[in-house]
């Protein structure tokens, strides 16, 4: 996913980079394509992809809601132990 940041990637490109057949990159592509976070588009015989970092955000977003709760939670704990020996 790394590979795809800002910039789109035939298949064979994408695979260039790691020491696995391209079949096998294929079908890790695939599997993140079926997950929403790559999508695909046919350029004549090429296949392209660009990430999809929508899905990526929504998690960011749900981890930071939660990471706000705890870290106010957390300060909240600590200040109540500081004040009640």
């Amino acid at each position: 996913m790394r590979l795809l940041r800002g910039t789109r990637r035939s298949v064979t490109d994408i695979a260039s980079n790691f020491r696995m057949s391209r079949p096998a990159v294929s079908k890790h592509l695939r599997q993140l394509r079926d997950a929403g976070l790559v999508a695909t588009h046919q350029e004549g015989v090429t296949v392209m992809c660009e990430l999809n970092a929508r899905p990526l955000r929504v998690v960011r977003d749900w981890v930071h809601d939660y990471e706000t709760f705890w870290t106010e939670s957390l300060e909240s704990l600590k200040d109540f132990v500081e004040e009640n020996p």
